[in-house]
């Protein structure tokens, strides 16, 4: 049957203007990252139960197993929006899911720009959490593994200085301090000697009553936080692609997620369009 002059094409009963590829990629894209948030869940979960995190709590301002598991489940409700709203075509659970993802990667944004332009307050931060760790560091042993780890691989000692380490009430140097472990540094803090089969724990005794000069013969003398953003300053363009590895997921989501919106709503259009011709005798 003639077609009305200037109505537009007629497309086929099959034809659909929704990708499967854009529709399963961001299925598949989508159900990665809901597996990944279970298992943050998870270890978030198994890490409470299992762990007390009084020391954590003291250095830190919460707790890594509970923001371990709002995280995971933030995460768990946002792909699970990606994922039935691309199975489903739901435009609803799409935008929720585009408009979520662009949030938080503005915020991301805004923190490492808010980060960059507010250095000194974050170096400051960085101090009182590595001085709280200081504190605590005979309290949990994962706290002690963690900043020994920290030492050792920077190659310092202490926030500042060797000398931070008097925070921790059993290296203190003060006379009434009856620890063993009176003015010395943890064993991390020690220069290492080659070929040493047997590691010496007691390698640090004494050593904050010495000057630097003496100090440096047998332990780092350096603070972990110059330490720190020298090695940050050094390896920038490393950070900066771990940034853009966190990105770019991202930013593909939201294209995705966008893409397959404007293809459901041609799709709902060319639907009305049928529906509404489809009794004219000169469609």
């Amino acid at each position: 049957m003639a077609r009305r002059p200037g109505a537009p094409a007629a497309y086929g009963e099959d034809f659909s203007f929704v990708s499967p590829l854009v529709k399963y990629l961001l299925f598949f894209f989508n159900m990665l990252f809901w597996v990944i948030s279970m298992v943050m869940v998870a270890v978030g979960v198994y890490a409470r139960l299992m762990k007390h995190a009084e020391a954590a709590l003291a250095c830190l301002a919460v707790d890594p197993a509970i923001l371990l598991i709002v995280v995971g489940i933030l995460m768990f409700l946002l792909t699970f929006c990606g994922c039935i709203g691309s199975l489903r075509e739901n435009i609803c659970l799409l935008q929720t899911f585009s408009l979520c993802l662009t949030i938080v990667f503005l915020l991301q944004l805004a923190a490492g720009v808010l980060g960059f332009v507010f250095s000194d307050k974050v170096r400051g931060k960085v101090s009182e959490i590595i001085n709280n760790a200081i504190v605590h560091y005979r309290d949990d042993l994962d706290l002690q593994n963690l900043i020994d780890f920290g030492q050792k691989e920077f190659s310092c000692c202490g926030g500042i200085s060797y000398k931070d380490w008097s925070l921790n009430m059993y290296f203190n140097c003060s006379e009434d301090n009856p620890s063993r472990e009176r003015c010395s540094v943890p064993y991390s803090c020690c220069l290492p000697t080659p070929n040493q089969a047997v590691i010496n724990t007691m390698c640090g005794q004494g050593m904050q009553a010495l000057d630097y000069l003496e100090a440096s013969k047998v332990i780092y003398t350096n603070g972990c936080i110059d330490r720190l953003v020298n090695w940050i300053h050094s390896n920038l363009f490393v950070l900066g692609g771990v940034a853009l590895g966190l990105a770019i997921p991202q930013l593909v989501g939201i294209l995705l997620s966008m893409i397959l919106v404007n293809q459901i709503k041609d799709q709902i259009k060319l639907q009305l369009y049928n529906q509404q011709h489809r009794a004219d005798p000169w469609y």
